[in-house]
């Protein structure tokens, strides 16, 4: 199972409101913006900023480059 489509196209980052990236394999969510990672579990975004880890450099830069390669689209076009 996965985050419903409909959901996915207003998921909006709860700090700075901008779209985000979702990973269904590695259940996440990411913000290239701010390097942040979002978890789901059973298909529920943990959308709390407390909650998220900050990823570094080398991570952001892998799941973009997967986003890319893979033909992941963000959330929402801003």
């Amino acid at each position: 199972m996965a985050i419903d489509q409909k959901l996915l196209d207003i998921l909006a980052c709860p700090e700075d409101k901008g779209p985000l990236y979702y990973f269904a394999d590695e259940a996440t969510l990411l913000n290239p913006r701010l390097k942040r990672r979002y978890e789901v579990k059973d298909d529920i975004p943990i959308m709390l900023i407390d909650e998220a880890t900050t990823l570094d450099d080398t991570e952001v830069e892998r799941l973009v480059a997967k986003a890319e390669a893979t033909g992941i689209k963000p959330t929402f076009v801003a």
